[in-house]
């Protein structure tokens, strides 16, 4: 409508259209494209036809933890439920078995003492096991001394219900005090990027806490999962691989009491050491992070995961800084924490890269063997592929001094032309024929 009516030009309307549509079908192909760890740091992995399903049940307590909440819920109330109605069923059949069910004339004579007071149906004895299990005791309905099996029922409820609860405690509390609960508060950088520190290219990314509680003993991970083939011709289709965390200790040891942006250089033995601007579009590798650590306040074990594509991964950006210093204390602006810059870079591998490094150096180290190889005729001579010239700083005094003095200070042998040598040997072997 806005090109119709001539407030934008065709030309930006059909190139606004392509982007879109290009940016459509990119993000389509990154949601087909699958994932090992979300950015929310869950596992992105279905087990599917597991025969042995009972393993689970060896272990109901992980297993009841590892639920969702809704379905701990459903399992705890069905638990109360059932425990509940069975022992209504227990004290409906003792009152039934004593005959207490039976009716009996209130102004007649009073009968035998029941084994439970105020039980005339199923609904009171249901009542009365819940009064029992919660130990609420509204009074009215008691067990009295006449029935020794309805004490022991009661002792059994009692030690049944304890242990409901105490099951349901355990596991509400766990879930509520799990590692990843922490790690809510510890956000990554949406995107890593890939620019050049120290004149080396260098895998970047960032990682921040937001609560001002400490991180203690804090370490951090990097893999490389991606597919591979081995010489055999065997599939890998999960590969991990550790990358080394740039830290002059040689350790993964961080203090985060700030925003870090923690870095890889891309060296020889790295996994990304021939990746480059054009081939990373189209790499099948996921980078994964791994940041664990033991709660100051709980002393709790945690652990912080993400991992990023090769569509996270910008080539030739920087991050910004966020830090600032105002009061006399540090400030950090988390508006800005995933904010990044275009820098200048190759877009050439680190493998390219040292292998143009190396031809240069190459280059430069040939000439001078060349100009020994050239000049041999005037006192070089070669050792081990190398000229030996003496190529050492002289003091300012010696090139005052003839060529030839110290030609013949290094001890070398006055050059004598060819021709020459051929006539001194034509002419000992004529004196050996007249001899």
């Amino acid at each position: 409508m806005l090109a119709r009516k001539g407030l934008l030009p065709d030309g930006f309307l059909l190139t606004r259209l392509a982007e879109d549509h290009n940016q459509h079908n990119r993000s389509r192909s990154r949601s087909q494209r699958a994932r090992f760890i979300t950015k929310t740091g869950s596992c992105n992995v279905a087990h599917k036809n597991i025969r042995e399903q009972g393993r689970f049940l060896q272990d109901v307590f992980t297993t009841m933890v590892d639920l969702k909440w809704q379905h701990s819920f459903l399992i705890f109330t069905s638990a109360f439920l059932c425990s509940w109605m069975l022992f209504a069923m227990i004290w409906w059949l003792l009152a039934f078995a004593h005959g207490d069910l039976e009716p009996r004339d209130p102004i007649g004579e009073p009968g035998l003492v029941p084994c439970i007071t105020a039980i005339h149906s199923f609904t009171s004895a249901f009542l009365f096991s819940i009064e029992v299990q919660v130990t609420i005791g509204f009074g009215g309905r008691m067990v009295t001394e006449e029935c020794p099996l309805a004490i022991i029922v009661l002792i059994i409820q009692n030690i049944v219900g304890l242990i409901i609860n105490a099951v349901m405690l355990g596991c509400v509390f766990m879930k509520t005090a799990q590692a990843n609960r922490r790690a809510e508060t510890l956000i990554f950088s949406r995107n890593a990027v890939i620019a050049q520190r120290n004149g080396r290219p260098t895998f970047m990314f960032r990682v921040g806490d937001l609560r001002k509680s400490m991180i203690i003993s804090a370490t951090i991970q990097l893999q490389v999962i991606r597919r591979t083939v081995t010489a055999e011709g065997e599939v890998i289709p999960v590969s991990q691989l550790d990358i080394q965390v740039e830290n002059p200790l040689r350790s993964n040891g961080i203090f985060l009491v700030s925003p870090l942006i923690i870095s890889h250089t891309i060296d020889r033995g790295s996994p990304l050491y021939e990746l480059s601007a054009q081939s990373l579009g189209s790499e099948d590798l996921e980078v994964i992070v791994i940041l664990e650590g033991v709660v100051e306040t709980t002393g709790i074990t945690m652990q912080a995961r993400t991992s990023y594509t090769p569509e996270e991964i910008l080539w030739g950006r920087r991050f910004v800084s966020i830090m600032t210093e105002e009061d006399g204390r540090y400030c950090v602006d988390y508006s800005k924490f995933g904010n990044t810059v275009a820098v200048r870079m190759s877009s050439l591998s680190a493998k390219e890269l040292d292998q143009t490094r190396g031809i240069q150096e190459g280059s430069t180290d040939t000439h001078p063997q060349g100009w020994g190889l050239v000049r041999a005729g005037r006192g070089g001579f070669r050792r081990g592929g190398r000229t030996c010239d003496s190529s050492a700083p002289q003091p300012w005094y010696t090139h005052s001094e003839k060529p030839e003095t110290l030609l013949e200070q290094r001890g070398q042998k006055k050059n004598v032309q060819l021709e020459v040598i051929g006539r001194q040997m034509d002419d000992d072997t004529l004196e050996e024929k007249d001899e």
